[in-house]
């Protein structure tokens, strides 16, 4: 079925609550393990149809943000979300108190029981508004980034389409869209600060509510981490810092002079190469169609996989006016089918959502056609970032298909963007740590933060006299901050093991594909410690582990120059 014949109906909350009850039932008269997981099974079949009701409006509200239907349908989704969590958390608890639980760990594994304790920390009854408010300020601040015009040589861009201008050989030009995407941001000012210190004290109240100090152990919870927690992030970000930046700044160093600028700015950070940086040639159809037969050849796993998604048009990716910000991927678990979102502007980037985005989809279609449960389905973010960003780097063969004699370019833009991001992503972590550490904080001191942050991973950074990004604003274009509390070092996490696949690869690719085709399909059966372990690769927070990755990428940099 094609993503626009899938039909939409409102959930009906009464019945959904009488569906749940009748389950609830069942599992706590069930006279055997199997009668108690017959009645779970079918709780997770009730829950395809809503999950996919409410996804569908989310998206096409994504998709376009003018639609008053489709808009008024995903307000709808986001009131009932917490009612919804309230009922599955009874179901959950229905299986965690089972006097059948050995017997049903032996045949569903204990992690499952792990998560599910995890889950049922993550919200009660009485912080059911607090949640509700939290949905409407998020799909608030989405709408008004979604919104955002940027007057540029006589006509109005969504900020997306200043991507190209962000790169440009020109460094006038390249200054010129930095500074008009800026004044829209100080133009907005008041706005962003006020959404973003509502969310910061809404979640504040809703970690004391469920008994913590701040948001931090709740945040953590509701990202399901089961095998590492602030004091482990602490310490890669510690790493990042004293053994990654000092690399990074030599790569940025190298940008330097290849650009012939006496000094770096900010508005030179994207620009990687005086000509210009590798742009995918032809049309986004031509990039379209060059993705699927990349896929078509990769493997045979990824040819079932990309028919289907084209032929299913599970893809939206070119960029509008009214269209959210951004890129994402999700599900709509009653279609097996994964769906990608995203906004090409004509830059390597585009490239890159079909092999990151596509990366997540790919792993989505798998896990939808195993017969587990979806609690089982996918690890935690961090491992499902490990799924996206190796992804980028595994078609490495296929990258001439989309920029013919730049390869060799975008190869190398590729490797220093990677690792330049994950300074960049410990940065957003730490940010948000101080954030909900300090709920107090006036806007004005955070962005003293984040200023004080970026001299700590970003030294080489200089922001001249640009007003938005020099008062320290710049965070908030960083829509993470707003919408997911302290997922962004999940990226930074997974680009390590990425660039450790990477290297595998280029020693044996079939041996490399078979890895992570076995990373992938173990789901949410193993844990990220134990999913690296068994690829046979390093732990991000292992001691000295971020050494060994930073020296050996920077080493191939070295190796390949242009």
């Amino acid at each position: 079925m094609k993503f626009h014949d899938m039909p939409y109906t409102r959930p009906d909350l009464e019945q959904i609550k009488k569906d749940s009850a009748a389950v609830l039932e069942r599992m706590e008269s069930a006279a055997s393990a199997a009668e108690q997981l017959a009645a779970y099974m079918d709780y997770e079949e009730q829950k395809k149809v809503v999950d996919t009701a409410c996804t569908l409006a989310y998206v096409r509200h994504t998709i376009n943000t003018k639609d008053a239907f489709y808009e008024k349908e995903n307000d709808f989704a986001d009131e009932i979300g917490p009612a919804l969590q309230e009922l599955s958390q009874k179901i959950d608890l229905a299986l965690l108190r089972s006097k059948f639980r050995p017997e049903l760990e032996e045949k569903l594994g204990k992690l499952l029981f792990t998560n599910l304790e995890i889950s049922v920390r993550t919200m009660k009854p009485e912080i059911m508004d607090l949640m509700q408010e939290e949905n409407r300020l998020q799909s608030e601040y989405q709408k008004l980034y979604a919104s955002a015009l940027v007057e540029w040589e006589g006509e109005y861009l969504p900020l997306p389409r200043l991507g190209p201008y962000k790169q440009s050989p020109d460094r006038a030009v390249r200054r010129a869209a930095f500074a008009a995407e800026g004044r829209w941001f100080d133009r907005h000012q008041e706005e962003l600060d006020q959404l973003y210190d509502k969310l910061v004290k809404n979640r504040t109240a809703q970690g004391r509510a469920m008994g913590y100090d701040n948001y931090l152990p709740l945040g953590y919870d509701r990202l399901g981490r089961n095998c590492w927690g602030p004091a482990e992030a602490a310490a890669f970000r510690d790493q990042i810092a004293s053994d990654l930046v000092p690399i990074v700044a030599k790569v940025k160093g190298d940008q330097e002079r290849r650009l012939g600028v006496d000094k770096l700015k900010f508005y030179d950070d994207l620009l990687l190469f005086p000509d210009g940086n590798a742009d995918p040639q032809g049309t986004a159809e031509d990039i379209l169609a060059a993705g699927r037969e990349m896929y078509r050849q990769l493997s045979p796993e990824t040819a079932e996989f990309v028919d289907f998604l084209y032929d299913g048009e599970l893809l939206d990716v070119l960029s509008k006016e009214g269209k959210a910000p951004g890129g994402y991927c999700t599900g709509l678990p009653l279609y097996k089918a994964p769906f990608i979102f995203s906004n090409f502007n004509g830059t390597s980037g585009d490239v890159d959502v079909l092999t990151h985005e596509a990366g997540h989809a790919f792993a989505d279609y798998r896990a939808m056609r195993r017969d587990c449960l979806s609690a089982l389905r996918s690890p935690t973010m961090e491992g499902c970032e490990t799924h996206s960003m190796s992804m980028e780097f595994l078609t490495a063969p296929w990258h001439e298909k989309f920029f013919g004699d730049r390869t060799r370019k975008y190869e190398i833009g590729h490797c220093e963007e990677s690792l330049i991001f994950i300074p960049y992503g410990c940065m957003v972590d730490e940010f948000q740590h101080r954030m909900y550490e300090n709920p107090e904080l006036t806007p004005a001191q955070r962005n003293a933060v984040w200023l004080e942050l970026e001299g700590k991973y970003r030294p080489w950074i200089d922001f001249e006299d640009l007003p938005f990004y020099s008062r320290g604003a710049g965070w908030q274009r960083q829509l993470h901050i707003y919408l997911y509390p302290f997922y962004y070092i999940d990226y930074c996490m997974a680009q390590t093991v990425a660039f450790q696949f990477w290297l595998a690869s280029m020693a044996d690719r079939q041996d490399a594909w078979a890895r992570y085709l076995r990373f992938v399909d173990a789901g949410g059966t193993a844990t990220f410690r134990d999913l690296v372990a068994s690829a046979g690769l390093r732990l991000p927070y292992a001691p000295g582990a971020i050494r060994e990755i930073g020296e050996a990428i920077s080493g191939w940099i070295e190796a390949n120059p242009l």
